[in-house]
Order: C-alpha cells, then structure tokens, then sequence
C-alpha cells in the first residue's frame, strides 16, 4: 500500500512529493500528461522571485522560501535562483503599502523617482513610485521541477506520466485512485492523496471534500498570454519587474535568457475549460500587449512578440488553498504569485499531508 499518491507533475505536486519522499513516506506521483508538458501552469523557463508584497503574511513567507530555495539548490546541485533584483513602480498607494511592509519585515529595499529608475535601467520606462529591492530576481521555473521530481525518485517515489486520475473514493482513514493509464485502468489504495493539480483540483476532489462537509472556493481558471520580445540590452541590463499601473491591468516582466523579456498583464485572460483550450494568442490583447511595451520597455522590440500560453487558477481573494479533509490533501489557487515559494509550498503540503495543521489563511473554511 502507498502512504501518499501526489496527483500533478507541475512544480507544487513535484515539490510535495520530494518533501513526502524525504521524510520516508511512500510516495507515487500521477501526472496526466508527459513529463515537462506546456498543458498546466509550471512549464517555460522563467519565473519572477520577489519579496515586494503588500501583506505581511506574504512577506514573511517569502523569507522562508529564499531558504527553501537554497536549500533545495544545495540538495540538488543545480543553480535555480538568480538573483537580478526587482523593481516595482507605479501607483503610489500600492508603492507605499510595499514599502512599509519590506520596511517592517527588516528587507532591504530603496525608493527611486522615476528619472533615477530609468537612468538605472534604460530598458524600463517609469511611473509614479518606484521601489527596488535586492533579494529578488529570477527562478530557472523549467530546472526547478525537474530537480524536484528527481530528487523525488532518488528518495524513493515512484513516478508515472500519461496517467489520468478517472476516480476517488474516500474510505475514511484511506482512499482508493483509478488510474487511466498506458497500460489502461488500474487502482491504487493509499493512506492520503495530495491533490496538487491546479486547475483540475476542484474537478478532481470536489465532490470526496463536499462529502467530507467542506467546499472549495471558486477557482477561476483563465487562460494567459504573455509573450516574449526580443531584448536590445545585454542580459544583466534586466530585473524582474512589476507595474502597477496607473490606468491600466497590472503588468509583470523578466528576461528569459536565450529567449527574450517575458512580459504580460497579470489575470485579464479568458476564463476557459483546462481540458479545452485553444493556446491562441488572442490578437486584440497581443496588440495591446505590444502597445503596452512599447511605451513602458524601450529596451525591446516591441514589434516581434513570440505569444505563450498558460493557466491561472485562482480564488476570489488570489490567496492560496491548501488544506486537508480526512485522506485528501488539496492545493489549489497558485497562479500568477506562486512558483516563487514551490519549495515551502511543497514541506506545507507533506505537513498537511501527515497530519500538521493548515496555514490559517489557506485552509478551507468550516
């Protein structure tokens, strides 16, 4: 019998499983599409890691996570984190709010106007405020689920790809699994399951959480479509960067090295079916994504935007949920601020999983 089955392969699932799988449960991890696929919310090269929140709660986890992150750096022997700096700028409101929570949290961070931001980094241009802070830059989002799953295995999971979750059926201090497999449909029987698949999780354990008295929020999943643009700066010329507009959704951005400067509008996209998707750019918001760039980064070309496709599932205030009824362990409600803390997420998770007590602001209410 496995201990823990962990349904999702992207960041979260992979980070709970080498957790799990570290502390010596037995662990199998089902990932319903292939290895490193581009279907969920994990895949692409690049991630922003910044501690620039207004909320306390949030910052405090951000801390934890640097450690995560370098702890899991020296496990696996692989360079994730690289740390360009971030700027923030834009409504003054949002600027201050950042400003006193890094301040009371001990971060170090500076104030600039917008002629100093620019002269700092000629490939941004500025607005109202603008707060920098060092402890922050970019995550290698593709290597960092990779060391994860293969940290899991060497300590013990049991990996399958292709392989979709069809059923749950909560026995009450257990819980049964089939499994639509290469080798068609199979069950598994475990002490807990861990439902880390974003987008899928409220379709996937819904139901075994609404027996059990609880209900999930409304995820809302969209479809997102960043783009990348080609740089006219070198590498280093580029810190992860936030606008909060002062007319205008709010707009993150990054170099992805080799592929250009990631830049999108954060949560706008359509809401979609995660099973049915188109993956098309939408060409009234690509043209206003090229507008938007080519105003506020100058050091691109604004005019050869390379489109992605991505999901966001999040919950009606963008905290995430994590919590557990009897065998099920739920995670959900990630996007759009999440992969920066996978490693705290993924120890959160195997706690949860074995018994602790859920993060107050994440857990599901009674």
């Amino acid at each position: 019998m496995v201990d823990q089955v962990v349904v999702g392969g992207g960041v979260v699932g992979a980070a709970a499983a080498r957790a799990l799988a570290a502390r010596g449960e037995r662990v199998l991890l089902v990932e319903q599409h292939q290895r490193g696929h581009d279907k969920g919310s994990s895949h692409g090269a690049s991630r922003i890691f910044r501690m620039g929140y207004a909320d306390a709660e949030y910052v405090a986890l951000c801390i934890r996570a640097l450690d995560a992150w370098r702890a899991l750096e020296r496990a696996s022997g692989r360079t994730l984190l690289d740390l360009t700096g971030a700027v923030d700028h834009g409504r003054p409101d949002q600027i201050a709010a950042i400003h006193a929570a890094l301040t009371d949290a001990g971060i170090d961070h500076e104030l600039l106007t917008p002629d100093e931001a620019a002269e700092r980094w000629p490939g941004l241009a500025f607005e109202g405020h603008v707060l920098t802070h060092a402890s922050a830059g970019r995550i290698r989002s593709a290597d960092t689920v990779e060391a994860l799953l293969d940290l899991a295995a060497s300590d013990g999971a049991e990996l399958r790809f292709g392989t979709r979750v069809t059923g749950v059926e909560d026995h009450g201090d257990s819980v049964t699994l089939t499994l639509d497999g290469p080798d068609g449909a199979t069950s598994v029987t475990a002490s807990g399951v861990v439902a880390a698949a974003g987008s899928w999780a409220p379709t996937l354990v819904g139901d075994v959480l609404r027996g059990r008295g609880a209900s999930l929020p409304a995820i809302r999943v969209t479809q997102e479509q960043p783009a990348h643009f080609p740089s006219h700066l070198p590498d280093g010329a580029w810190p992860s960067f936030v606008h909060w507009q002062l007319d205008g959704p709010d707009v993150y951005g990054l170099l992805t090295p080799g592929e250009g400067v990631k830049v999108g509008f954060h949560g706008t996209g359509p809401v979609v079916d995660p099973d049915h998707r188109d993956f098309i750019a939408v060409p009234e918001e690509l043209e206003r994504l090229q507008a938007y760039v080519a105003r506020f980064v100058p050091g691109v070309d604004a005019r050869d935007p390379e489109p992605i496709s991505c999901l966001y599932d999040n919950s009606p205030d963008d905290d995430f949920v994590m919590d557990r009824r009897g065998p099920v362990t739920v995670a959900t409600g990630f996007s759009g601020h999440g992969f920066k803390f996978a490693p705290l997420l993924g120890e959160m998770l195997a706690d949860l999983a074995t018994g602790g007590t859920p993060h107050p602001r994440f857990a599901l209410p009674d």
